[in-house]
């Protein structure tokens, strides 16, 4: 009888105690989690202490609702660009952040407040527009780490802290000692529907019908140039 032959035998592969299932859903947690235990982060920047420095300056999302999309590809193309850097020798370190300021907090905050609005306070709706931010700041923390983007998660920078708004209010005084700061008159967009100021560049972004360039259409018997 012709003996079968084990061809997995004649093969020179490399032996490994991987498990054949990734079981992704379980493991990436617990290696996450292994990651802070260690301080990976930590230790990656203090193996990098002496190296060039490489500083990727994090445009921050509103604190609005959960991740998504555009804001996770947002974070894991920022992620990709800190490692990479850090692979190539540099000191790279990320300092995550948030924009708490906005008309979208405010707009989130009047849909959860309604009517109960108009009987309160300005200081009132401030504070709760700074509960809301501070609630998704810290939901968005987590979400992004869960995704493995590395950073000083545990003091990332916010527009809310007192430490960032006296930057702001540092760097105002300082405009105005140099003669920067004037009074004078100028528009300001008003939205009639959100009752709030408008960025100048919110009405560049609204679409409107433009009749100054008028399209042709081609006769039937014409031909492309």
């Amino acid at each position: 009888m012709t003996k079968i032959l084990d061809l997995k035998s004649t093969l020179n592969l490399p032996k490994t105690d991987f498990p054949m299932k990734a079981k992704l859903p379980e493991r990436e947690p617990v290696q996450l989690a292994a990651w802070e235990q260690m301080g990976l982060y930590g230790r990656i920047l203090e193996s990098r202490a002496k190296a060039p420095l490489f500083v990727l300056h994090d445009g921050p999302p509103y604190p609005t609702g959960e991740i998504h999309l555009g804001t996770g590809l947002n974070k894991i193309l920022k992620d990709l660009i800190v490692k990479s850097k850090t692979m190539a020798g540099f000191r790279s370190p990320y300092i995550p952040g948030w924009d708490c300021h906005g008309l979208p907090i405010e707009i989130k905050v009047d849909q959860q407040l309604g009517g109960k609005k108009l009987q309160m306070q300005p200081l009132d709706v401030r504070l709760e527009c700074r509960k809301y931010a501070d609630k998704y700041l810290n939901l968005q923390r987590e979400q992004f780490k869960r995704i493995g983007v590395l950073g000083r998660w545990e003091k990332p920078y916010s527009t809310m802290t007192p430490e960032y708004e006296s930057v702001v209010i540092a760097t105002f005084y300082k405009f105005f000692e140099e003669g920067f700061v004037y009074k004078g008159l100028r528009p300001v967009y008003w939205c009639l529907h959100d009752r709030t100021a408008l960025a100048e560049a919110g009405p560049d972004s609204i679409a409107a019908i433009c009749s100054s360039v008028t399209p042709c259409s081609r006769s039937a018997g014409s031909t492309a140039s």
